[in-house]
């Protein structure tokens, strides 16, 4: 991908990108092989590289009652995608999604952000079915539970329920060969022998099972054996699936590059107040952010907040 793109949308897709830091492994397909679905997925990268924002995304309706609410996402995938911190960009999907609730739209999302030169990776999750963590030092895949804000009232319901802002940010150091997976409900709401719904444990015990050869072809492989699994199974609602896995590459710009970065905001900055001009996508005011731009070593103050 290059900088400052935001790709995906809700049309199916089978794809892969590349970026700094991560391979990703994208997979789509609307229910009844409509051109387009429910299913929302988004990769974006910041203006120098180093940041990367993922997003899934299980909106309420089909088809093109959601076209509209996937451009929408685009637009604040676009407006926050030089942000490192991405509380703002949830609660600004909130209160998209609050506006919309007249008409009785809301989403269930997970979102991620990676920050290559530190591999740090921030999971929030929305009512959404919990990530999948494979590490590759154990070989083995587990889940992660929403957890708990630690205050009263709701947190981390889905988008449009409340208008609140109280969403649990998770942060872990992904280390090469691991892997994280992302998908909606229709992947745990398959059918097992039993004739019962899978859940996120059947899911984990499925892709334990598998053997992992090449990351490419592990959605292709976990959605057989899904389907294997009883008939009818992944055929009545979308089926999405977002892999992606650390890969070692860093963003190299040359000291040039990184003193030129805020004449080249400041053009961008112009540009936006010039007619059909998009808004500016400002980067969040931290040292991480802004200073490791310039200068490396003061990337290292993310990392500082895993707490894995």
């Amino acid at each position: 991908m290059q900088c400052m793109e935001v790709w995906g949308g809700n049309e199916p897709v089978n794809r892969d990108v590349v970026m700094p830091g991560l391979d990703a492994w994208v997979y789509c397909e609307p229910f009844e092989n409509a051109s387009r679905g429910g299913d929302v997925y988004f990769v974006s990268s910041c203006a120098t590289g180093r940041i990367t924002r993922l997003l899934v995304a299980d909106v309420s309706g089909h088809g093109t009652e959601v076209a509209e609410t996937a451009i929408a996402l685009r637009s604040l995938m676009r407006r926050f995608v030089n942000q490192l911190d991405q509380s703002h960009f949830i609660q600004a999907m909130n209160h998209e999604f609050i506006s919309l609730s007249k008409d009785g739209r809301f989403a269930t999302a997970i979102a991620a952000t990676y920050f290559s030169p530190t591999s740090t990776l921030t999971l929030t999750n929305a009512g959404h079915p919990p990530a999948m963590l494979f590490r590759a030092d154990t070989g083995e895949w587990s889940y992660f539970q929403r957890q708990a804000s630690g205050v009263r009232g709701p947190a981390n319901v889905p988008l449009g329920i409340l208008d609140i802002s109280d969403y649990d940010q998770r942060f872990l150091h992904l280390l090469p060969g691991d892997m994280v997976l992302c998908y909606t409900d229709s992947l745990i709401e398959c059918r097992g022998e039993d004739g019962e719904f899978l859940g996120s444990d059947g899911l984990v015990r499925i892709l334990n099972h598998l053997k992992i050869t090449r990351p490419e072809s592990l959605i292709r492989d976990l959605l057989s054996a899904l389907s294997a699994l009883a008939p009818g199974n992944l055929t009545e609602d979308d089926v999405t699936a977002l892999l992606f896995m650390q890969n070692q590459l860093q963003p190299t710009p040359s000291i040039g590059r990184r003193l030129l970065m805020p004449f080249r905001m400041i053009i961008r900055l112009f540009q936006s107040f010039l007619p059909g001009g998009r808004p500016m996508p400002w980067p969040d005011l931290n040292l991480a952010n802004i200073g490791g731009a310039m200068f490396s070593p003061l990337n290292r103050l993310w990392g500082r907040r895993i707490r894995d």
